[in-house]
């Protein structure tokens, strides 16, 4: 009985959206960005589901919608695709967050750079300007025990990959962060509402649900 509720429930939320063949949309439907390209919006190999997601490191929707996202990643198993996209005009830090989180990255490892990440997020009402980033910048660095360069990323290497993902929003379409979507290999949801995020995931692996993955 639970079992059939359930299955009910699923398949009502996937009329809801909508998420049928050939169908893009959003939860809330009326709220759906203007995209122009959307092509790229895959799993990567291995996955039939994936959380895509742009991000700006000083924007306050993103620090509250962080938790959520990653929280839903672990709980389903499903990777996230995150690309750095700083509102450089409104945000006055955030570009240089984002590279130092590369630096991190590249340079570091994967994990360190979600702590800094994560640690930025939490600490964003303290963040004024660059001068309070640097200021957090070094400290976070000496708390976690990592060598501060004395230029960060004085090559450019990670510069270029957030201008990448920068440019890669772009051809998407003009974005506002954060920017969701639940992607399969042939169909996309922008999650905007994130209480909706789990629904969204639930009703793409119940799409996915006995597919072989190449």
């Amino acid at each position: 009985m639970l079992k059939h509720l359930a299955s009910i429930v699923i398949l009502g939320f996937l009329t809801l959206i909508t998420f049928t063949s050939g169908a893009q949309t959003a939860v809330p439907q009326d709220q759906m960005g203007k995209f122009k390209d959307t092509s790229m919006l895959k799993p990567p190999a291995g996955a039939k589901v994936a959380i895509w997601e742009f991000e700006d490191l000083e924007c306050p929707y993103c620090s509250h919608v962080y938790p959520i996202v990653h929280q839903a990643a672990a709980h389903y198993r499903i990777p996230i695709v995150r690309h750095d996209y700083p509102l450089s005009e409104i945000h006055v830090w955030s570009f240089d967050a984002a590279v130092t989180a590369r630096y991190l990255q590249d340079r570091v490892s994967p994990d360190v750079a979600e702590g800094f990440r994560r640690d930025v997020f939490a600490a964003q009402n303290r963040i004024a300007g660059r001068d309070d980033l640097q200021r957090f910048t070094q400290a976070w660095f000496k708390s976690h025990q990592q060598a501060l360069p004395f230029v960060m990323d004085a090559n450019g290497a990670c510069k270029k990959e957030v201008q990448a993902d920068h440019a890669l929003g772009d051809r998407i379409g003009r974005l506002a962060t954060p920017c969701i979507f639940v992607v399969t290999e042939k169909r996309w949801v922008q999650v905007v509402d994130i209480n909706q995020l789990y629904k969204v995931i639930d009703v793409a692996l119940a799409e996915t649900a006995g597919k072989k993955k190449s």
